[in-house]
């Protein structure tokens, strides 16, 4: 309960302080992500590797930014200060965000847990990601510029809020390399299909 207190202790400022350092981790790690695209062939253990060190971190932030929105709703003074989101980021950009991420890590665990390189699923896996890639690009493009001015303000609770970052990117880690073997799997079953397609 303490902690939770403390962790809640910088208010609006704490939450936007959270966001944004959950916003700097997840460029870094989805960029990683995005470089696994350009040989997803032989770099498929890697791209599903960093694909479950990201849910956790992602959970996080889609924590921390539901949280602003319900303080904001429930009319909390110093959320209702900062105001809503522009119009369009709110009602058609974060939807689709939200939607598209469920859908496309959720896919992207389907298809470690059924072992599965084509099919629906994988149909599935790759249309959620143009529409995620569309509405993360708007989103990222909103918002990328007010990062530095961010990351350097000084919050009460800021120790604490970085602890729960790197928890959750630990938890991500111990998640990825608990599925490390299911990802190996995947690698060999793309690896011996294209050798078939080759032949």
């Amino acid at each position: 309960m303490l902690s939770a207190r403390r962790l809640l202790a910088g208010g609006s400022a704490g939450n936007k302080q959270l966001t944004t350092a959950l916003a700097a981790v997840l460029i870094l790690l989805l960029a990683i992500e995005g470089a696994t695209l350009l040989r997803l062939g032989s770099l498929l253990t890697a791209h599903a590797f960093v694909g479950m060190l990201l849910i956790p971190v992602v959970a996080l932030k889609l924590a921390s930014t539901g949280w602003r929105m319900l303080r904001y709703y429930l009319g909390s003074a110093e959320y209702v200060r900062l105001g809503p989101p522009p119009l369009m980021l709110r009602a058609v950009v974060a939807p689709v965000l939200i939607v598209s991420t469920l859908v496309l890590f959720g896919t992207g665990i389907a298809l470690l847990t059924l072992g599965q390189t084509e099919g629906p699923v994988v149909g599935l896996h790759k249309a959620s990601f143009i529409v995620w890639f569309a509405a993360a690009g708007a989103h990222v493009l909103a918002h990328v510029w007010k990062l530095p001015q961010f990351l350097r303000r000084r919050v009460a609770g800021a120790g604490l809020r970085v602890a729960v970052i790197v928890g959750a990117v630990a938890a991500g880690a111990l998640l990825a390399i608990a599925t490390l073997p299911g990802a190996d799997r995947l690698q060999d079953h793309a690896t011996a299909h294209v050798r078939l397609d080759a032949d």
